[in-house]
């Protein structure tokens, strides 16, 4: 058998050998991750753009909530300075700097809306009523593009993780792990809602 012959045969081995290593399947899964990590971000960044009209239409109402409102502005510029691209997705500290922020900037808006249950004046205006509408559908995307990311990471970190792919996420592309987006501290409890307080 020629040399040619033999290159023919296994030429075609060769490739399915490769294509089971993860050559495709691992930078595809990646790509999933990047993209669902890109889904998130964009959620993020629309309840970012709502406050800050929200802010305004409320501050006209709600003079003497000044510290609710300002504790909003506050968590959002904090939100909004934690920057987590998809480099740093292997890395679980730079993960939960970002998730910390965002949680502190979502429990800061819960407590705003709890505060404009005081204001009958405030839950009649249409301009707020669009608005809280529009943060509520906000915080439920965020929840879906959460768990869609962590759906992607899931997925990623088998690949990696199971033979035969493993062979090509280590030895062609040195994969690490991706980092789930994890529940607050204290998520676990419910939150306390009194409308009496004053």
């Amino acid at each position: 058998m020629t040399a040619l012959k033999r290159f023919g045969l296994l030429a075609p081995l060769a490739a399915l050998s490769l294509a089971g290593c993860g050559l495709n399947s691992v930078p595809t899964a990646e790509e999933q991750v990047n993209a669902a990590w890109g889904n998130v971000q964009s959620e993020y960044q629309r309840r970012n753009d709502l406050i800050p009209n929200l802010v305004r239409t409320v501050e006209r109402y709600a003079d003497q909530e000044r510290d609710v409102l300002t504790e909003v502005t506050q968590a959002r510029a904090q939100a909004s300075s934690v920057q987590l691209n998809a480099n740093d997705l292997s890395d679980p500290a730079k993960v939960r700097a970002f998730n910390d922020a965002q949680s502190q900037l979502g429990s800061s808006l819960g407590r705003l809306l709890v505060t404009f249950e005081r204001y009958p004046d405030l839950k009649s205006n249409q301009n707020f009523l669009t608005l809280q509408s529009q943060i509520e559908g906000t915080e439920n995307s965020i929840l879906v593009a959460r768990r869609d990311y962590n759906d992607s990471v899931r997925q990623y970190n088998t690949t990696i993780r199971t033979f035969p792919d493993a062979i090509g996420a280590k030895i062609f592309y040195g994969a690490e792990p991706k980092v789930p987006f994890e529940a607050a501290t204290g998520a676990q409890n419910a939150p306390v809602v009194d409308f009496n307080a004053s």
